[in-house]
């Protein structure tokens, strides 16, 4: 893996980053958490992370101990230990900190603060030029009135088993409806479709995460002349669409061709898709 990590203010490779097994981060997946990459080596939209990071941690009465600016010289300051010849993967993550074994948020008066710092590898060409399969997963998302998907939350159960059931079909990702059947988004992504050369995403009130690309895309959509929506999308919404695609940090847009068993439009990427992956990418390589 190759990663350095900040633990608290200290910088070390990964074989000698510690942290305690008090901390609330791992006893009971207290935390929240922002994954970022470089574009000409800077974070890519880290003011949009960290809004999301500070509206994570105020709905779990989170307080992060440092400010904006202070976050981004320590993400910095670890990056330049890294030495990394090339665009990197940032993940921050901040947990309750270390304390007794108790939800009691007064035993833990000090979050704990990590950042992982290690190369940023690209999906392969081909991912983009061919297109991936999907499959719909079992796995319900999480209700909002439960563990809310708003939260950025360092417990991923929800998604890591969403995942392992769509990996068990072979499959690059899996789709997740809600509780209602409406489709919400993928366990590491947000989801999108094509229809009538609309680029269609499910709304933040069908339990999602409100994703910094899929944000993101609304303004390229304005760049580039595609008209983004929110929309509620079901099964059959995916399975007729002209085009989809997923969107996520470390991916930009990853065409879809395959649902489950079924191609989607002409089973090939789609020029809507293509239209917003390369306008993504030169906004971000002129950011």
């Amino acid at each position: 893996m190759s990663a350095t990590v900040n633990v608290n203010g200290r910088i070390t490779p990964e074989g000698d980053a510690v942290i305690s097994v008090f901390d609330h981060g791992f006893l009971y997946g207290e935390g929240i958490y922002e994954t970022m990459r470089t574009y000409h080596r800077r974070p890519f939209l880290l003011d949009r992370h960290m809004r999301r990071l500070r509206r994570s941690a105020k709905m779990i009465d989170l307080p992060l101990p440092f400010s904006d600016e202070q976050l981004a010289t320590q993400i910095r300051d670890t990056q330049a230990l890294a030495r990394i010849d090339g665009e990197v993967y940032i993940r921050v993550l901040v947990t309750r900190g270390v304390g007794e074994l108790t939800y009691d948020t007064k035993a833990t008066p000090d979050p704990s603060m990590v950042i992982i710092i290690k190369p940023h590898v690209d999906p392969a060409p081909a991912v983009y030029e061919q297109g991936v399969r999907v499959v719909i997963v079992d796995v319900v998302r999480n209700h909002p009135d439960s563990v809310n998907p708003m939260i950025k939350s360092n417990n991923l159960m929800n998604s890591a088993l969403a995942m392992q059931e769509a990996l068990r079909s072979n499959a690059f990702e899996g789709v997740m409806r809600n509780y209602l059947g409406e489709l919400t988004e993928c366990t590491t992504a947000n989801l999108f479709i094509v229809k009538d050369t609309v680029a269609l995403t499910p709304p933040l009130g069908a339990g999602l995460l409100p994703g910094i690309t899929r944000e993101f895309l609304f303004d390229v959509g304005k760049q580039v002349g595609v008209d983004v929506r929110e929309q509620v999308l079901r099964d059959e919404d995916l399975f007729g669409a002209d085009e989809a695609f997923l969107t996520s940090t470390t991916r930009e847009a990853v065409p879809i061709v395959t649902v489950n068993d079924r191609s989607i439009g002409t089973g090939r990427p789609g020029p809507i898709t293509w239209k917003l992956l390369e306008g993504f990418r030169r906004l971000a390589d002129a950011s």
